[in-house]
């Protein structure tokens, strides 16, 4: 059985037991549950309009970080403009525990 999840402006095709980092969530308790799910798979597939109702995905938050940095760099040909800045996006490693559909 598989799912596909929207959170942080974009869609993850998960299945129970993956692991995948996404867009930073807040959780308190260690626990989050995804109920934007726009597709759910399997023997019987059901596909939301926009969201299929009732159904939702829980997951275990495993960690919060930082991705790589990565480098934005301006330039302007013989004008004598650089510009270099460095960004780090924020991200929740999880682990998908359930898919309730």
């Amino acid at each position: 059985m598989y799912a596909i999840i929207k959170t942080g402006g974009k869609q993850y095709k998960v299945s129970e037991g993956d692991v995948l980092k996404v867009e930073k969530l807040e959780s308190e308790d260690g626990k989050y549950t995804f109920n934007e799910v726009l597709l759910i798979g399997g023997d019987e597939v059901k596909v939301g309009d926009p969201t299929v109702g009732g159904a939702s995905v829980e997951a275990t938050v495993l960690e919060n970080g930082k991705n790589k940095k990565v480098i934005v760099y301006k330039y302007k040909p013989k004008k004598g403009y650089h510009k270099k800045r460095g960004h780090r996006q924020l991200y929740t490693k999880i682990r998908i525990d359930k898919i309730n559909g």
